[in-house]
């Protein structure tokens, strides 16, 4: 009897828990559709200014001027309704970025958006169910966290570049043993934003030295090779302006709502050296982390905490670029046996899309919110993977 009634119990303590989690991402990714209809219904939304930012250079880029010009992307940006109260973007990618954007100059704003946005939303849907094969098609529903995971979405509304380069990671993790070749150019799309990947990458040439896969290092050789031809072949002045820009731009000025700039305002303010003192920090560690399991190192068991630290230690990082910690922490979800923890994982990503409906009032919000959420997707997988006993998900 006590059998029985312990049975039903935990069958509806387990049925609890999965319709919280998919009440939770449903009503997140509800939320986020009910912004973008809006934003389709109406002008280009505030939220999009980052999308207005590669359409204004592509723009740039068609007529052969220059694409860093604050006067005429000014003029552009302006001209497509971003509002006075919103600060002109310039493109901080480098020029390597040009390819991606320059068949925005085909388009009107307004398509151009659409497009742009569908295919950011194409980058989560590939990248998830990539990472639900790379991690042998577990069954349930965790791919849901995946689907619904606030930082993705909310950079897909800006429509910012770094949704492109979660594909990359996870072919990098099918292919790295079959393909080393196409691996290796998958992820060449890095160098959009390097100093997001510096322990990741000095680990992986520590990798690929080790094991003799030079063919992974050749692939990306290539991939930035074609890039840096075609951003030429669009613009020979592009990496003069590029510099140019970055001198004028202030950026180490801002308020960026990561752990580099609040260790920097924390201990000295004025010293740009101390942006870079976590990475430095973050690096030592991965080579020492990866030099104790040099003998069994496997990138989708390891690789994840590489990239959460990565992401955590990088020198300036947004909110928008923590989609790249999508694949450590499906990684985890799938392998976790706590559900409370599965939950928590919801709770906190639900809490970034809280402060998205709220910075459509309060622009600053987002960043000002946000500084918690990398620490807390490194300290949610490493209470995830304690809960692994076997490497079989639990259903």
């Amino acid at each position: 009897m006590n059998t029985t009634f312990s049975q039903r119990m935990q069958h509806i303590l387990r049925s609890a828990a999965i319709l919280l989690v998919v009440t939770v991402c449903g009503l997140a990714a509800g939320g986020t559709a009910g912004i973008l209809a809006v934003a389709i219904g109406s002008h280009l939304a505030p939220g999009t200014r980052d999308y207005i930012v590669y359409w204004a250079t592509a723009q740039q880029l068609a007529h052969h001027a220059n694409p860093y010009d604050v006067t005429e992307i000014t003029r552009l940006e302006r001209g497509e309704g971003l509002p006075p109260s919103y600060k002109i973007g310039l493109m901080r990618n480098p020029p390597l970025a040009f390819p991606l954007v320059y068949p925005l100059e085909f388009l009107g704003a307004r398509t151009g958006w659409m497009l742009w946005y569908t295919l950011l939303l194409l980058c989560i849907a590939l990248s998830v169910w990539l990472i639900w094969f790379v991690n042998g098609k577990p069954r349930g529903n965790r791919y849901l966290l995946g689907l619904a995971f606030a930082p993705a979405l909310v950079s897909a509304i800006s429509g910012q570049t770094s949704l492109l380069m979660l594909p990359g990671l996870v072919l990098f993790l099918r292919l790295h043993r079959t393909r080393p070749f196409l691996a290796g150019v998958s992820l060449g799309i890095f160098a959009l934003k390097p100093h997001l990947f510096v322990p990741f990458a000095l680990v992986l040439v520590a990798w690929v030295v080790l094991t003799k896969s030079y063919r992974i290092l050749a692939g990306a050789a290539a991939a930035v090779a074609a890039a840096c031809a075609l951003s030429f072949s669009l613009d020979p002045l592009a990496w003069s302006q590029y510099a140019q820009m970055v001198r004028t731009s202030k950026m180490v000025e801002q308020t960026i709502p990561c752990v580099s700039y609040l260790l920097r305002d924390w201990l000295y303010p004025r010293s740009t050296a101390m942006l870079f003192l976590p990475a430095v920090l973050g690096s030592l560690w991965a080579l020492t982390y990866f030099w104790q399991r040099r003998q069994h190192w496997d990138w989708l068991r390891d690789g994840g905490l590489l990239m959460l630290v990565s992401i955590l230690t990088a020198p300036y990082a947004w909110i928008y670029d923590q989609g790249m910690v999508l694949p450590a922490l499906m990684y985890a979800a799938f392998r976790c046996r706590s559900r409370n923890l599965l939950i928590l994982l919801a709770v906190l990503s639900a809490l970034v899309e809280i402060s998205l409906f709220i910075s459509l009032h309060d622009s600053a919000f987002l960043n000002k919110w946000t500084y918690w959420t990398a620490p807390a997707w490194l300290l949610w997988y490493l209470a995830a993977t304690r809960t692994t006993r076997s490497q079989q998900p639990v259903e």
